[in-house]
């Protein structure tokens, strides 16, 4: 029977009506699945026919229940992660190097004169309790101080704690504090308090917090200017077996450490290449931090801060920099990890950050996206909604400000609460994303004296010269730092990530299911169901015949031998 008869018949059916009834199609259907239970539901006797309808109904629950199990399975999307190793010629990373001081003291100390005479003579009160700040000669200037105050508080009594100002004048030694607060007050009546188990925490804390009020009004180029500059920081450089000097390096200004200098960060030309692994063949520098023009009140740790990190990506340097130790000679053994994640619907990551409902502020910088941006965009973002103006270590939208106090009084009570609060930390946690792709560095360092006391001399004679053109030595072991960097080995790992459950699996799964619990499969349900085109009789498989349908004629039917079929012949009755 060919395919244009088939479809004359269904379409004949469809017009005509089925011509059954319910009960006869559940008969029929009964009579011919694969299943064993319906069969003898209706072909045993009573007793037998009550067991098998409920082992029938038992079996089907338990396949809808594993149906709905499998599917919630399929649907929850779970991921498999899968390990890699693999070996090829790799980009050599980026190196962002930046000194821990941000700025010369030499260049800087005018504008933090009077916030030093504030520092020290807060010290002397904490350390010798009982002298007045009135002897002091010129008179401090308490502006700064009475917007940003640091205070000590007197818990002797836990249910009356006392607080005291430094600069009273009727202090004594047994009422020092246990604890060290900074309290950020936006007027009389709205004040919050930092506890600190140390001073030296405190004293600290609340420096960085009035020099970011001050520094904020400065420009960047001022910024920049009062900053180390390339030419003297960056004595030598090698790499490989190429020399390079401080122009090889891209200037980037970073609140945190003043001047960073990039190698090898892939914005204006091609990123290089390793062409072996092992110490010869990597980077290496030689550093001048200057620690002797360190601001002592805002930098506390002496050496270089440094970080490695994919070519046209902003160096976060407070989360993911290390810092090497002046003095030394510092190795970084250097392992590759890619990291590739399945997106949506497996994963919440992003490709690109456009999916991303936070607007990127460090897309100023040209740099690709990365979670650390998002997450401190969106805490600039709700900074400037909520107090008005911008933090000083992150980038601004256009046209705000950063918080000062002259401008802004309350800003640091805004900031202390904000940086505070847990909603607006989980805010931002839940609409950054993570890349899907991903490359992490994992770095072995090992350190060692540098230069020895057998070679210092020469060494620190040569260094002063090519840098000062002076036969005086201009450096020292508290200053120098040595640095190299370089691929252990060209092995690199892979992490991916791929799909638990595929369709594919759904599918075998649901069908093993059926099959275990009923003994169906699909190919006999197709056969045994599938639709008959001329039922003749009332044997197994047939539909009964329509009602007012005459029975066949028999007697005009003609066969035609087999051996005259050829094979492409249809055997066909008249």
């Amino acid at each position: 029977m060919n395919l244009k008869k088939y479809l004359v018949r269904a379409l004949h059916r469809l017009q005509k009506g089925p011509g059954y009834t319910y009960k006869e199609l559940l008969v029929w259907y009964c009579d011919n699945t694969n299943t064993h239970g319906p069969k003898r539901i209706i072909k045993e006797g009573p007793k037998k026919k009550l067991i098998w309808f409920f082992l029938t109904l038992l079996f089907a629950s338990l396949v809808f229940w594993q149906w709905g199990i499998l599917i919630n399975t399929y649907l929850s999307y779970n991921v498999t992660s899968s390990l890699s190793i693999g070996f090829k010629t790799m980009k050599f990373p980026a190196v962002t190097i930046c000194n821990a001081n941000p700025f010369k003291y030499s260049e800087v100390k005018p504008l933090l004169k009077e916030l030093d005479r504030l520092i020290e003579a807060a010290l002397e009160r904490i350390l010798q309790p009982g002298n007045g700040s009135e002897n002091v000669s010129p008179p401090l200037d308490l502006e700064l101080w009475n917007q940003i105050p640091l205070v000590l508080i007197d818990e002797h009594d836990k249910d009356n704690p006392v607080i005291l100002d430094i600069f009273e004048t009727n202090q004594t030694g047994s009422q020092l504090p246990a604890l060290c607060p900074q309290c950020s007050q936006q007027g009389s009546d709205n004040c919050t308090y930092r506890n600190f188990s140390s001073a030296a925490q405190a004293v600290s804390e609340w420096y960085i917090l009035q020099s970011t009020s001050i520094l904020s009004k400065v420009p960047l180029h001022e910024r920049i200017r009062m900053g180390y500059q390339a030419e003297d920081m960056i004595l030598a450089c090698l790499y490989g077996a190429e020399p390079c000097n401080y122009k090889n390096f891209t200037q980037i200004y970073h609140p945190d450490h003043g001047n960073c200098y990039i190698f090898n960060w892939g914005m204006d030309e091609e990123a290089l290449n390793s062409s072996n692994p092992g110490a010869e063949f990597g980077l290496k520098l030689i550093l001048d931090i200057s620690q002797q023009d360190y601001i002592p009140y805002l930098s506390s740790a002496a050496g270089a801060r440094l970080m490695l990190h994919q070519q046209k990506s902003f160096p976060f340097l407070k989360d993911q920099g290390i810092y090497a130790m002046a003095g030394t000679e510092t190795s970084i053994g250097v392992l590759v990890d890619e990291l590739e994640r399945m997106g949506y619907p497996y994963s919440d990551c992003t490709m690109n950050g456009s999916d991303v409902p936070v607007r990127n502020l460090y897309s100023q910088y040209n740099t690709s996206y990365s979670i650390q941006a998002c997450l401190r965009s969106c805490f600039q973002n709700h900074m400037v909604e909520i107090c008005g103006c911008g933090h000083y270590m992150f980038p601004l939208p256009e046209g705000v400000n950063y918080c000062n106090n002259e401008d802004s009084p309350g800003w640091a009570y805004c900031y202390s609460s904000l940086r505070s609060s847990i909603k607006q930390r989980q805010i931002c946690i839940d609409s950054c994303k993570e890349t899907c792709n991903d490359t992490q560095y994992k770095m072995t360092i090992s350190m060692a004296d540098w230069p020895s006391e057998a070679s210092e001399d020469w060494i620190f004679h040569i260094l002063s010269y090519e840098r000062d053109m002076s036969t005086n030595v201009t450096l020292d072991r508290n200053g120098i730092i040595k640095l190299n960097i370089y691929f252990q080995e060209y092995n690199y790992r892979t992490i991916s990530e791929s799909a638990a459950t595929t369709i594919v699996w759904l599918l075998s799964s649901l069908g093993g299911q059926f099959g275990f619990w009923m003994g169906g499969s699909l190919v006999e349900a197709h056969t045994n169901l599938g639709f008959q085109p001329e039922p003749t009789g009332a044997g197994a498989g047939a539909l009964p015949p329509e009602p007012g349908t005459p029975p066949p004629n028999y007697d005009s039917l003609r066969v035609q031998p087999l051996d005259t079929l050829g094979p492409d012949s249809d055997a066909d009755t008249e």
